[in-house]
């Protein structure tokens, strides 16, 4: 054979064999295309619900839910301990009004979660934590960080299950996702064992849900009959008044709420995240009269808020009318009989109730509430003045009253501000008057300490362009300040400020009151430590402060290098050990 036939045939069979790698090759990809694993299920099933953040600790159970996302476009912050994960899980729902999501390993990874995930559920936050487990074919022998999740989260969460298919990840994810939704709004808990996740199916068999194909409303409007009910009884009322709650932030209801109060000249009470819906100033905002005001309101009003510890379980509450809305069933009317219960969504009822009562109160009535916000209005001076002399301290060591006060002042804005503490949160609370919806978070009804860090983080994350600033206790700061560095890191940079009295102060007043100086300072009592040194150790700003007088400019200069550096700041203020907020001198929490 010539060199030219061989060639030619050389050429011929390079170009066949090409042409056939070409042709595999595509067919490779094409056969790649249609296969997917239960980590990127994972991933598609988060995206279609509207999840663009997950908060996470890596574990060799959960690695190809990350793989996922990155192909997805979730962002992943991971943590350094799964506390603050979950916690920041959390406050993202809380900013977004959308579904939270931690992921955590088996074990320990799931067990660093609870208290996050617990403060979720009293909280009624939609939360979807996605844990590890050991493969299935292990099941029962003993793997890795095996533990029975799903018993351990059910108490806690408003649903959980295990994950027992690859085929079934996308759609449990989405069952999920509705229960978190279903009413009060909560966290909810999937286990998914690592064979699961790792495995890999042809797309087709996969139970893949649309985004947006499968949802019901959930502004659920409650009985007609009931908001008619409700109208009538606001209509002729002389002296109602109405305390939002955690829900009606929680469920976007804040247009309706303040649209209500302004329509019908409601005064109007706040707790939990509905601290904000009005900025102080506004005539129908109040908070320093609450007892006046359910000691003397004809009808009362509560939404979205238990009667728990917090209303004194509704035994303070002597209205002739009153009227319970929440989005749980079983929630109206628990602890103490009510006039009238409505389920519903906040926004909804409140909405409708307007309609029905716009244009029907007569001017008799129309001056009989104004003079009873008059009333209010005179009372509330009167507390603030009251207060001002604790506000305006000059004492040594720092009264924790001054430090509240000097934060409100400091605030603007586009403040968001988070408590995080026993007595912090109660005496900030008397001060502290955020300026816009969304612009208060704290521990809830759980009374976490430790919630602030992942709070901040998620807040800020969400917020990119808005300060957040963060008030600790001593106490709780030393549970998470660690993840400050995640913070940095992930460029959400916040303010924290510490109001330190080297104690867990809030239980060691109880101590002293019960068994006196010789045994009540046992188990409370902490190190003088001093934590500006700890925001200059992650590169930021720290300032020690023992002056009274030094508050505000140190809160300014810790405004200016956050801005400056991209790094958080520190101001460690040393406060008063021997001042306590009232309800933990009264002990009220305990009754």
């Amino acid at each position: 054979m010539s060199d030219v036939a061989t060639g030619t045939a050389k050429g011929r069979a390079t170009s066949t064999t090409s042409t056939t790698t070409a042709e595999d090759t595509l067919k490779q990809k094409a056969r790649d295309a249609n296969v997917v694993s239960g980590g990127h299920l994972v991933a598609k099933a988060l995206k279609a619900e509207g999840v663009d953040t997950i908060f996470t600790l890596c574990g060799g159970h959960i690695i190809d839910i990350y793989d996922g996302c990155i192909d997805e476009g979730i962002r992943i912050i991971d943590v350094r301990h799964e506390q603050v994960a979950a916690h920041a899980a959390d406050g993202y729902a809380r900013q977004t009004g959308r579904l939270g999501c931690v992921v955590t390993t088996a074990g320990p990874g799931c067990t660093n979660a609870v208290t996050g995930i617990a403060t979720a559920f009293r909280s009624e936050s939609p939360v979807l934590h996605i844990g590890g487990q050991s493969a299935l074919v292990q099941w029962r022998m003993g793997g890795l960080q095996d533990l029975p999740h799903v018993d351990m989260m059910r108490p806690i969460t408003k649903f959980a299950s295990t994950v027992m298919s690859t085929e079934r990840v996308a759609d449990m994810i989405a069952m999920a996702a509705r229960e978190a939704f279903a009413g009060a709004y909560g966290p909810v808990y999937l286990e998914i064992p690592r064979d699961v996740l790792d495995r890999e199916i042809d797309v087709s068999k996969a139970v893949l849900p649309k985004a947006g194909h499968y949802r019901a409303s959930t502004r659920s409007l409650g009985d007609p009959q009931d908001i008619e009910r409700l109208a009538d009884l606001l209509v002729r009322a002389e002296r109602p008044a109405i305390l939002f709650g955690q829900q009606v932030w929680a469920a976007r209801g804040h247009e309706q709420a303040i649209a209500l109060l302004r329509g019908l000249d409601i005064p109007g009470y706040f707790n939990g995240a509905s601290r904000g819906l009005l900025p102080p100033g506004d005539p129908h905002h109040f908070d320093r009269t609450r007892s006046h005001a359910f000691a003397k309101a004809d009808v009362l009003v509560i939404v979205g808020t238990p009667f728990d510890f917090r209303m004194g379980y509704g035994k303070r509450i002597s209205a002739p009318a009153l009227v319970h809305i929440d989005m749980d069933y079983r929630t109206v009317g628990k602890n103490r009989d009510v006039t009238l219960g409505i389920v519903g969504d906040p926004g909804a009822v409140l909405g409708a109730v307007l309609d029905a009562a716009s244009g029907r109160i007569q001017n008799d009535k129309r001056e009989s509430r104004r003079a009873w916000m008059k009333e209010l209005t005179a009372a509330e001076d009167q507390a603030t003045e009251k207060l001002m002399p604790l506000f305006k301290s000059d004492s040594r060591p720092i009264h924790p009253y001054r430090v509240a006060w000097e934060l409100n002042e400091f605030l603007t804005d586009d403040t968001i501000y988070i408590g995080d503490g026993g007595d912090v949160v109660t005496i900030s609370a008397q001060a502290v008057r955020p300026r816009k919806p969304g612009h208060w978070m704290d521990p809830g009804a759980l009374g976490s300490l430790g919630v602030g860090t992942g709070f901040a983080l998620a807040a800020k994350l969400v917020h990119p362009n808005k300060e957040v600033l963060c008030y600790y206790g001593d106490g709780s700061f030393g549970m998470t300040a660690f993840d400050m560095e995640t913070a940095n890191r992930f460029g959400a940079p916040y303010v924290a400020v510490i109001g330190n009295n080297s104690a867990m102060n809030q239980i060691r007043y109880g101590q002293l009151a019960k068994y006196g100086e010789a045994r009540g300072n046992v188990g409370n009592l902490l190190g003088d430590v001093p934590f500006g040194k700890f925001a200059e150790m992650l590169g930021g700003y720290g300032e020690e402060v023992r002056e009274p007088r030094e508050i505000a400019p140190a809160l300014r200069r810790a405004r200016e290098s956050v801005a400056k550096t991209g790094r958080s700041a520190v101001i460690n203020i040393w406060v008063d050990p021997r001042e306590y907020a009232p309800g933990t001198k009264a002990q009220t929490m305990y009754k």
